[in-house]
């Protein structure tokens, strides 16, 4: 079974890609629970919901993943991001839990200052 580290380096990894779909069916749990400012969502439908919600408020942004701390089952991410159209997140910051070698728990929290 992968460690929450393993779990969250693959997910990174497939972000840098823009592959959501293999980040999906390798990553989460088909309960994953997402907690987020702009709802709570369920499942492998959830985390694509906040996907899309993401690329809304940040449409073809660049990510810095600058902090990853890991212990036992649970992971924080801080991140950056600067969008094609200016838009711009400096302090985003995603807290996970893994069971059993996915993430079961997501909790994401940025906001979005918008183009200059």
């Amino acid at each position: 079974m992968r460690s929450t580290r393993e779990v969250i380096e693959d997910h990174l990894a497939l972000q840098r890609e823009h592959d959501l779909g293999a980040d999906v069916e390798r990553n989460y749990a088909d309960d994953l629970l997402v907690m987020a400012k702009d709802g709570v969502f369920r499942g492998k439908d959830g985390i694509r919901k906040t996907a899309r919600i993401l690329q809304e408020n940040l449409p073809d942004a660049t990510y810095r993943y600058e902090l990853l701390r890991v212990a036992d089952d649970y992971a924080l991410l801080g991140w950056s991001a600067t969008a094609a159209n200016g838009a711009r997140t400096r302090h985003g910051a995603d807290a996970f839990v893994v069971k059993d070698g996915l993430i079961a728990v997501q909790i994401i929290h940025y906001d979005v200052a918008p183009p200059n």
